[in-house]
């Protein structure tokens, strides 16, 4: 496995690889829920790359960028073992080389400003000017990103649709604990209390999708029951929304394709799910 932090270098390697590659971009701090990208990126690609940068234009608050957790050498060892090809790791002034004030940006207008878009002003014009300016560095061929993300891979699909970038999307399923709870980095910002009441989240979301195949289509009524057992849990509900799969829009009574997006705080972390419905 090699690893690279400028541009001319990842260049220099990715041209070995002939086009045959797949990108896998993360933030570090790597669990199952990343490895499981990088595993399903093999299957489709004769050569593995994963990109490890701490985003700072995505982040809404300075001391939530300084807490991010960082564990470059256990991340370097765990892809070591998954037999990742290149790992790139630039420093900020590689993807920044300007002035952040001054730098060019991509917004994907409308979806990035509903539900974390909302929570986080900014954070997904972060998120898709840094994924651009990657898919132009490595040139990948297709491109993992995990579904825990939903509202993120949509914006990141509609970008590359409306910019023409030459790559293919992949999105792999969440990993999650025995309990249900979403594999994040950002578990590692609870206690041991916190870990206990950190699950509601994905059960409320469990709970809808059995109301909705049962029949059940009040929509507000099941988000507003959803939402007081979450508080009643010890969440902190953020939103908690029943949308049209396909591009996040108020579904009709009679939509087939669904999604429930959730997220909550609960002390530090604040923690994001979803589940898809096909009915």
């Amino acid at each position: 496995m090699k690893q690279v932090e400028t541009v001319v270098q990842l260049r220099q390697a990715v041209s070995c690889f002939a086009g045959e590659t797949a990108l896998v971009p993360t933030m570090g701090n790597l669990h199952d829920g990343h490895l499981a990208l990088v595993r399903h990126a093999r299957k489709l690609s004769r050569h593995v790359v994963v990109s490890i940068f701490i985003n700072p234009m995505q982040f809404d608050r300075k001391q939530d960028l300084q807490a991010y957790p960082r564990t470059l050498e256990r991340d370097l060892a765990l892809l070591r073992n998954e037999g990742v090809d290149l790992v790139f790791t630039p420093p900020e002034k590689v993807i920044y080389p300007k002035p952040m004030v001054v730098h060019t940006r991509v917004e994907v207008p409308g979806i990035s400003d509903i539900f974390c878009g909302q929570s986080r002003p900014g954070h997904f014009v972060g998120v898709s000017t840094v994924v651009c300016k990657l898919f132009n560095m490595v040139r990948p061929r297709i491109a993992v990103f995990g579904k825990k993300d939903f509202q993120q891979l949509l914006i990141v699909k509609r970008m590359v649709e409306d910019l023409a970038i030459p790559v293919e999307l992949v999105g792999v399923d969440t990993v999650r604990e025995n309990d249900g709870l979403a594999m994040s980095s950002r578990n590692n910002y609870l206690d041991a209390r916190q870990r206990q009441i950190a699950p509601a989240l994905y059960r409320a979301l469990r709970n809808t999708v059995d109301a909705l195949e049962r029949g059940a289509r009040d929509f507000p009524a099941l988000e507003q029951a959803a939402a007081g057992k979450m508080a009643s849990a010890g969440l902190k509900p953020d939103y908690f929304s029943i949308r049209r799969a396909s591009d996040l829009g108020e579904p009709k009574q009679d939509e087939r394709e669904l999604v429930i997006l959730g997220a909550a705080f609960v002390g530090m972390a604040r923690l994001i799910d979803n589940l898809e419905v096909h009915l």
